[in-house]
């Protein structure tokens, strides 16, 4: 497995950008220079992410989230891939 993230990546399981393995292994992001917490996306060559707005979601269960375009800079937050 590769040191850097991918360069888009989702959590919601059915997005084509979903990776289970990567998220499991932990992923971190640093967005204009301050680290978040709530991203449901992000893509690092377009610039933008997705944050989840609190706890509200929408018809379907799934969360509102609004898009931001700034810097995004993923890293792995266990920078072992054997110890997930």
């Amino acid at each position: 497995m590769s040191d850097t993230p991918p360069d888009r990546l989702s959590v919601d399981p059915s997005s084509p950008h979903h990776d289970a393995d990567v998220l499991q292994r932990g992923v971190g992001i640093r967005f204009k220079g301050e680290e978040k917490t709530n991203v449901e996306e992000y893509c690092v060559s377009e610039g933008w992410v997705r944050l989840a707005l609190g706890n509200r979601v929408d018809r379907k269960g799934k969360a509102l989230t609004v898009k931001l375009q700034g810097v995004v800079e993923p890293y792995f937050q266990n920078t072992d891939p054997s110890a997930a």
